[in-house]
């Protein structure tokens, strides 16, 4: 939800801005929030300088958002997902590759074939 934030506030109109007026005045309630939101501002007030760093969080933030992902699936790999207390268990375990890597392969296949239809089907002509 962030990064469409991100990328709501990106065109820089009124409705964008008073959104991230809104959203940025949130930040002030914790405390340290002025001092971070100063920061995040580049100033006091809402400028091309927040504009610039709101295009690099809109562009940053997707890739760390994937390492994370990456790294929970590491993990989950490592330690297993029904194995709470991580102890080593000899049984019947399912290895993960090829199993479910194959699974998740066919599921992103499946999720970017549907993507890729709506994108021809719901074309703008204009």
């Amino acid at each position: 939800m962030g990064v469409g934030f991100l990328g709501y506030v990106l065109p820089w109109g009124v409705m964008s801005y008073w959104g991230l007026t809104v959203i940025t005045n949130m930040m002030t309630v914790v405390p340290g929030g002025a001092r971070a939101l100063d920061w995040f501002q580049g100033g006091f007030v809402i400028s091309s300088l927040t504009l610039k760093r709101v295009f690099v969080l809109h562009f940053i933030l997707p890739f760390v958002i994937l390492g994370l992902a990456l790294v929970h699936v590491l993990i989950l790999h490592q330690n297993g997902s029904s194995n709470p207390l991580g102890l080593d268990q000899e049984g019947i375990n399912v290895p993960f590759h090829p199993y479910y890597s194959i699974k998740d392969l066919a599921g992103f296949a499946v999720l970017v074939a549907m993507l890729i239809g709506m994108a021809f089907t719901f074309a703008s002509v204009t």
